[in-house]
This record gives C-alpha cells, sequence and structure tokens, in this order.
C-alpha cells in the first residue's frame, strides 16, 4: 500500500461541498466521498465542532486526516477524518454558529479577511493506494488512538457493502424505522449502532460476524428488519403496556423462544405484572418478563435475607443445620426460605431457615 502526503487547503476542501442525506456527502469539487459506506454517523456534539473550528482560526494543527483512493479517476474516500471534515464542512454551509474573534458568528456574517483566515487554513492530509481490506484494516489502526469506536462501527468498516447500507438506512437513524419501532424497548443509540447489533445478535444467536459476512453482498437487509418488527411486532401483542423497565430486556431470544407458544394471554400476564412490580422482594423489574416466559427466579434477584434476618434464625436453629442438623459457623450456612418464594413466601426474618451449602444446593436442584 502506498501512502502519500496531499497539501490541500479548507477552501479546496469545501469546493463543492454537497449533504444530499441518504445519497451521501461530498466534497473536494466532488473528487471526495466524506461519507463512505463504512463509516459511523456524525456525532460531534457542538463543543467537538466548535473547537474544530477555533483550532483552524487560531493556527493551531488539526490531527492528520486520511484519504483513500477510491482508483476512479482521482477520487478519494475519507478513511479517518470525517468527524472534522463535517464539522468544517456544515460551519461552511451555515449549518451553525461559533465564537469567533470574541462573537458568535455563522461563516457567512465574517468579515472577508476572517472568512479567508479560515479558507487559508493548511490541511494535513495523507492519502494511500491498496486493496479494499488494506484500506480497513488501516482504518482499525489509526482509530486505535482516537475516538474509541464501539464493536459494531468497527464490524462495519469489515463488513461494507451494499447489505449494510441498507441496515444502517433502517436501524442507524435517530428517528428512522428501527428507532420509532424499538425505542420503548431497546436501549443505546441508532447512531452508535446500538440498535443494528442489538438485532443482528438476535437474529444470530450472538453470531454477528458470521451473519454480516453471509450477507454482506445482499442487495438488502430485509430479512434482517422483517425480523426485527416481528419482535417488535410480538411484544407489542403479548406485553401490550410499554414501561419503561422494558428497555434493554434481551427480548430477541425470548421471541426466538416463545413466538410459538399459543398459551399466552396478554390479559393474564399483564395481572402478574402488576403483582411482581408491586412486590417489593422483587428487585430486578426489568426482568419480570423474562421470568414470566421462562419461569426462572434468577431473573428477578429474589431479595436477599439480611444479616440481621440470618443470624436471628441461627440462634434460633441453635447453630445447626435446619436440614442435616449438623453444627456449623455462620459464615459456613445460607439463608434460605420456609415458604419459596414462588409459593408466597416472603423474604422476612419468621420465614427464614440456615442451610449449610451443601444441603441448600440440594433443596435448589429439587
Amino acid at each position: 500500500m502506498k501512502i502519500n502526503p496531499l497539501e490541500i487547503t479548507i477552501r479546496q476542501l469545501v469546493a463543492g461541498y454537497n449533504d444530499d442525506g441518504e445519497g451521501g456527502v461530498s466534497g473536494y469539487q466532488g473528487q471526495l466521498n466524506i461519507r463512505p459506506p463504512y463509516q459511523r454517523e456524525f456525532v460531534y456534539k457542538d463543543k467537538q465542532r466548535e473547537a474544530v473550528i477555533d483550532s483552524v482560526v487560531n493556527g493551531f494543527p488539526l490531527n492528520v486526516m486520511y484519504w483513500a483512493a477510491t482508483g476512479d479517476g482521482n477520487k478519494y474516500e475519507i478513511i479517518d477524518g470525517q468527524q472534522r471534515t463535517i464539522s468544517i464542512c456544515q460551519y461552511f454551509a451555515g449549518d451553525y454558529a461559533c465564537k469567533i474573534d470574541g462573537h458568535i458568528h455563522y461563516f457567512h456574517t465574517l468579515q472577508s479577511d476572517q472568512q479567508n483566515r479560515i479558507l487559508d487554513y493548511e490541511l494535513m492530509i495523507y492519502t494511500c493506494v491498496g486493496t479494499a481490506s488494506e484500506r480497513l484494516k488501516w482504518f482499525e489502526i489509526i482509530n486505535i488512538a482516537g475516538e474509541v469506536l464501539t464493536k459494531q462501527e468497527l464490524r462495519n468498516t469489515v463488513y461494507a457493502g451494499p447489505w449494510l447500507a441498507d441496515a444502517r438506512r433502517y436501524f442507524s437513524r435517530p428517528g428512522g424505522p428501527a428507532y420509532d419501532q424499538g425505542a420503548p424497548y431497546l436501549k443505546g443509540s441508532p447512531i452508535r449502532q446500538d440498535y443494528l447489533e442489538t438485532a443482528l445478535r438476535w437474529i444470530s444467536d450472538n453470531k454477528i460476524e458470521q451473519y454480516m459476512g453471509s450477507h454482506q453482498y445482499d442487495p438488502t437487509a430485509g430479512e434482517l428488519c422483517r425480523y426485527f418488527r416481528s419482535v417488535i411486532d410480538w411484544i407489542q401483542v403479548i406485553f401490550p403496556k410499554k414501561r419503561p423497565i422494558m428497555k434493554g430486556v434481551e427480548w430477541g431470544p425470548l421471541y426466538n423462544a416463545y413466538k410459538d407458544r399459543s398459551d399466552l394471554d396478554p390479559n393474564e400476564i399483564e395481572l402478574e405484572v402488576l403483582k411482581l412490580i408491586s412486590d417489593d422482594d422483587v428487585t430486578k423489574k426489568a426482568g419480570i418478563y423474562s421470568y414470566i416466559l421462562t419461569r426462572e427466579e434468577k431473573h428477578l434477584s429474589i431479595r436477599k435475607f439480611s444479616d440481621a434476618m440470618k443470624l436471628e434464625a441461627y440462634e434460633r436453629q441453635k447453630g445447626k443445620c435446619k436440614l442435616c442438623k449438623k453444627p456449623y459457623n455462620i459464615s459456613e450456612m445460607e439463608g434460605d426460605h420456609i415458604d419459596p418464594w414462588s409459593k408466597g413466601g416472603k423474604t422476612i426474618a419468621e420465614n427464614c431457615q440456615m442451610l449449610c451449602e451443601k444441603c441448600n444446593r440440594r433443596k435448589s436442584y429439587k
């Protein structure tokens, strides 16, 4: 792979700048693809992009930016520096204002000498010529020292193609289809690829790389989009009342395992949800939905007996295990519900018994 310096000014960079939304972002008289398919969405906050302009105005050096030759004449695409480049271009286009020489200005409100100070700023750029895999590998390496990419953003660098472009249209836009449908149920940010990663994890049983690799050159991401919609539709049928505790539940695996059950009555389920929400012994309310389907108490993190409750039961039993009747130090014993929580037993002193570890394990396996 060949790497060469390229000397250009901001004036040259912003010449022909065009942001066509889904159609892409370009600059440098149409010769630079500013947002290739594997790049992250624009994530800079106001202070970050204003810091870029402040550096330019004061003549401070920006970090080196890297472009890759596409093999299509003298055209390039950005490998590293997209956030800084878009910050510069958006300021030039009048998309935001920032403080220049002590006053808030849009680019078009600056005096001509101030504008020229920005337009004549020289950028540090290196271009590379190589295979697609070489360029993408370089992208991973040079971003190690920059703002950390999420795992899914790194995967996007490797599996760029028509499938990914379509998947990002659906999953990676604030206010996009996946966000509109899944926001009550998913955590994270679509921009940082959390929605895409979640859907991929669900459909692939956590084999994300294999799934992306096998579909990389598919013309659309229809299968993934349809699957995601099916999961959301199923949630809304079985658990129709939206609650904040639904965010972040691993809905995909639940859908995969229980979507064909015909005995799930939403009305009965809602009554049980309300009962579990009001149960003080249930300390992990988000686990209610998994518990209702699996009946595994581990999802609820049932409240444990306090040290005072355990000491009271230990003294009541005269230091002996309730089942095997052998004496133990209290540190060698565990608090256990006499009447199981699943049968209405509460986590109170009167319902506590102390068992040795061996008896408690044996009782749990029954």
